[in-house]
């Protein structure tokens, strides 16, 4: 092993119990995506005491600090999120909120102090050229639509995903490359990409009556569900392609059991492995929703945002992983072309303007996002994990950035620009009446 990567490897061991404590504490205080202000402190903390400069969001939770080499060079953007799921069964989740960190985000928080540490560490930057901005990013999991949906209605956000809205703020305004180490299953691996989607919300606006009586009232309930029939019936029309997914859930199905339903909220998601797919199917499920309104004379406002952007993983990123897995991992344990996934990240959102990837650490023999999960190994997931991150620092940026210049020069991302795939990303966004009852006895509809 080279004299470079051994001082970063032992830099991260060395505060590996700082590393662990930070894992503990996230975990035991789980927060949701917007809503993480005292995992921001905690993080805050860490980075402060180390000597950078913190640049806050402000009116939401997250920062980044930069850290240069004092040689020019590409920079290298780092992410970790803070964010929690809602698994009120979780047998450890906060009794109050539901929040648990099912997902391991915390992971990556602990991961990134041991990062953050070992690049201020004597020696660290020698013969780097360049720069890295560190991440610490809210809300990458999809939930609590409609508290987003209030916030952009504010003029707090503008984008559901909090590296999304980092893009919009101009936090990755002259970073090149992007990266994120995820928990996974065990050993280390990478896929070459994932689905994106469109996050919906439609609301069936009926008329309110005595259950007895229900000729007086609309019935906004069977609107939806004559919507979530019609919707599975257009599945159909869709090209056999196994990267499509459609699943709605019902948040709101009325008052009480005596009273025709009024208002009844539908929630869902859109999933594709292309952008022009998940439009596609987008229109088609907007028009199913339509004509179930039609049919039951409901209003129907729908609510569209873009929630992530397809993701394409950089094979020379991949390639550099494994570099530096091997160094950290037996070659048996370390996969880089895991197939596509039908999963969602807003690390979609940073492929599509600049080379990036995901890798995976092993962490739980439990799935995540499950009523079961747990940190299994904590050390390879917060440890390793941040070992790996320095030294894919090391590994891109030495020798004038070499490999890091040889990335960009070969990346073929789908946007020229942050501002490009944003007007687009915005384009896609609509709150507004999808039925229209016209005075002529004539209906409009807007898919």
């Amino acid at each position: 092993m080279k004299k470079q990567y051994k001082l970063l490897f032992d830099a991260v061991e060395s505060c590996k119990d700082t590393i662990l404590e930070a894992e503990r504490y996230i975990w035991e205080h789980p927060e949701v995506g917007y809503r993480e202000w005292n995992t921001h402190a905690f993080m805050k903390k860490h980075f402060v005491a180390l000597g950078y400069e913190v640049h806050e969001a402000g009116d939401i939770p997250g920062f980044y600090a930069d850290i240069d080499t004092g040689r020019e060079g590409p920079m290298l953007g780092i992410f970790a999120e803070m964010d929690a799921l809602l698994i009120p069964d979780h047998p450890e989740c906060n009794k109050e909120t539901s929040a648990v960190h099912a997902c391991a985000h915390h992971c990556q928080c602990a991961a990134m102090i041991g990062l953050a540490t070992a690049l201020k560490t004597d020696g660290a930057l020698d013969g780097l050229s360049g720069s890295i901005r560190l991440f610490v990013v809210p809300a990458e999991e999809g939930i609590e639509l409609s508290y987003r949906l209030d916030l952009i209605k504010q003029g707090v956000l503008h984008f559901i995903g909090g590296k999304q809205e980092f893009m919009w703020r101009g936090f990755l305004d002259g970073v090149d490359i992007g990266m994120m180490v995820h928990t996974g299953s065990k050993g280390l691996f990478c896929e070459v990409g994932g689905n994106g989607f469109v996050c919906k919300k439609h609301t069936f606006v009926g008329k309110a009556s005595h259950g007895a009586a229900p000729s007086g009232g609309i019935n906004a309930l069977y609107a939806a569900t004559n919507a979530l029939s019609a919707a599975n019936a257009v599945r159909e029309q869709f090209s056999g392609d196994n990267r499509f997914r459609f699943h709605p859930i019902i948040t709101k199905g009325g008052e009480a059991v005596n009273v025709i339903p009024a208002e009844v909220v539908v929630e869902s998601f859109v999933r594709g492995g292309n952008m022009n797919q998940i439009l596609k199917a987008n229109e088609r499920i907007n028009r199913a929703f339509a004509g179930s309104a039609v049919a039951l004379g409901c209003r129907l406002i729908t609510e569209d945002q873009i929630g992530a952007a397809p993701r394409i993983e950089d094979k020379n990123l991949r390639i550099a992983f494994w570099e530096v897995g091997k160094m950290l991992f037996d070659e048996s344990e370390i996969n880089i072309e895991r197939p596509w996934t039908p999963g969602c990240t807003d690390m979609g959102d940073i492929s599509a303007v600049m080379p990036s990837v995901i890798a995976y650490v092993g962490c739980s023999s439990i799935p995540g996002h499950t009523n079961r999960f747990v940190v299994e190994d904590a050390y390879t997931a917060c440890v390793k994990n941040a070992k790996l991150q320095a030294g894919w620092v090391h590994y891109l940026l030495t020798d004038d950035a070499a490999y890091a210049k040889k990335v960009i020069s070969e990346a073929n991302v789908p946007y020229a620009s942050i501002e490009s795939y944003l007007k687009e990303a915005e384009a896609i966004s609509f709150k507004g009446d999808s039925v229209i009852y016209n005075e002529d006895g004539s209906i409009t509809i807007k898919v």
